[in-house]
């Protein structure tokens, strides 16, 4: 038998309104905004083989050669080709990869994050 007084320990019930009913229970649910994701971009040049554009995107972004060939050639034609899609960190951090693989190799090629519509 103690002497505390139970009403502090359930806070949820504590509210009673002016007929001195108590209040109901109620579960609050939080709505998680999915992160932003982001497009990796490659930019054409005049000075990158298509060789080294096939190499980054086998070595930094696990294409297939297939799937290189396919980004390499878009690359070629339109000017710009989309590597893969990501979080912010991961497409920062893929971005940065190629463009410090790109310097230690003598070649302009140029890459950069946008976020996704």
């Amino acid at each position: 038998m103690s002497n505390l007084d139970d009403s502090r320990f359930n806070p949820i019930f504590n509210d009673e309104d002016e007929y001195g009913e108590g209040g109901v229970a109620t579960i609050k649910k939080v709505k998680v905004k999915k992160p932003r994701k982001y497009k990796v971009l490659i930019h054409n040049d005049d000075y990158t083989t298509m060789e080294f554009v096939i190499y980054i995107l086998q070595k930094v972004f696990a294409k297939s050669l297939e799937e290189a060939q396919a980004v390499m050639l878009k690359v070629h034609n339109e000017g710009v080709g989309i590597c893969g899609v990501y979080s912010f960190e991961i497409a920062e951090t893929k971005a940065e990869k190629v463009n410090q693989e790109a310097k230690e190799n003598g070649h302009p090629l140029k890459c950069t994050i946008e976020p996704e519509a």
